[in-house]
């Protein structure tokens, strides 16, 4: 019987518009609290953006994303999995970054990061731009490279920006090829499309030995042949996703930096996370949701409906592990 400490606040106990907004309800543990040793699944947010190049406000994400997430309940339709009933799931609240120094903040969080393996918690993370990333597998990858299923609309393997910065929302997981954080050769990439600058990033990460999907490859091919190769390319090793919300079309989600037309819709960004079963997931994120480009609230609540198909997959991940 799972403890009712870590169950979410019922609808019924509770109308969804009242109480502290938590992620999904949960109870808040912060990693100093006395019950973070039971603690198996935790959602972390990280409200930065300093990497941003274009259109700011990722850093509110976090925010409204716990906001919207009073509206998910316990049970996935399709798959049946209550990730709660299967793990110890709870909200460690957000890492603070410093918004005036990028690499202060990218230590910040990644010594976050660091903790929370050390305590044996898995992360389930709502960014933040796509930089956030980085520190993040700095804190994960420590036993050596993870392997990485990537959704998004741009490698982010970019060299670098404005005359040799190595590290925006463009870059991370160059970066994190270079510090080896991620095996390329366990890496890929779905969703690739809009315009481009030169390719070189697609070149690079090739070279590296990194599976690259566009999007007109993933819709020629449908989505389970291309995430049976997704599946077969990271094997049974630790693997991480993260999950860039501009993979989906701005039809669906316009609350974002960058966004690419010609992308999937929401039911088919469900499909693909849903299509990771029976992957070794150790961590996740998702990010990139932007509330200022987005007034309804629309992308935060796709966004924040992404995050529980992501958790049920961490918490049937972890169970198998268990």
């Amino acid at each position: 019987m799972s403890d009712p400490f870590f169950q979410p606040v019922s609808g019924f106990d509770l109308p969804r518009f009242a109480g502290i907004p938590t992620f999904m309800r949960l109870p808040h543990v912060p990693l100093e609290d006395d019950r973070i040793s039971e603690v198996e699944i935790g959602l972390i947010g990280v409200p930065w953006d300093a990497g941003t190049t274009n259109r700011p406000g990722p850093r509110h994400g976090p925010r409204q994303l716990r906001d919207y997430s009073t509206m998910i309940r316990t049970l996935h339709p399709v798959s049946g999995i209550n990730p709660y009933a299967l793990c110890a799931c709870a909200d460690l609240g957000d890492v603070g970054p410093n918004p005036a120094d990028l690499h202060d903040s990218m230590e910040r969080i990644t010594r976050f990061y660091t903790q929370v393996k050390a305590k044996g918690i898995t992360p389930m993370t709502a960014g933040g731009d796509h930089l956030c990333s980085l520190p993040v597998l700095r804190g994960l990858a420590s036993d050596g490279p993870l392997g990485m299923i990537h959704f998004d609309a741009h490698t982010d393997l970019f060299e670098s920006y404005f005359g040799g910065y190595k590290y925006t929302h463009g870059t991370p997981f160059r970066r994190a090829i270079e510090e080896g954080l991620l095996d390329p050769k366990r890496v890929i990439q779905i969703g690739i499309r809009g315009t481009m600058y030169d390719g070189e990033d697609i070149e690079w990460g090739r070279a590296q030995g990194v599976t690259i999907i566009t999007v007109d490859e993933l819709f020629a091919r449908g989505i389970p042949d291309v995430m049976a190769q997704a599946r077969e390319v990271v094997g049974s090793q630790p693997t991480y996703c993260s999950y860039d919300i501009d993979f989906i079309d701005p039809a669906y989600a316009p609350g974002t930096g960058t966004p690419e037309i010609g992308g999937p819709n929401s039911y088919q960004a469900q499909q693909v996370v849903r299509e990771m079963s029976g992957v070794n997931l150790i961590g996740a994120d998702l990010v990139e949701v932007s509330p200022p480009f987005d007034a309804s609230g629309g992308t935060a609540w796709l966004g924040v409906s992404i995050i529980f198909e992501l958790l049920c997959m961490l918490a049937e991940a972890r169970a198998a592990r268990r």
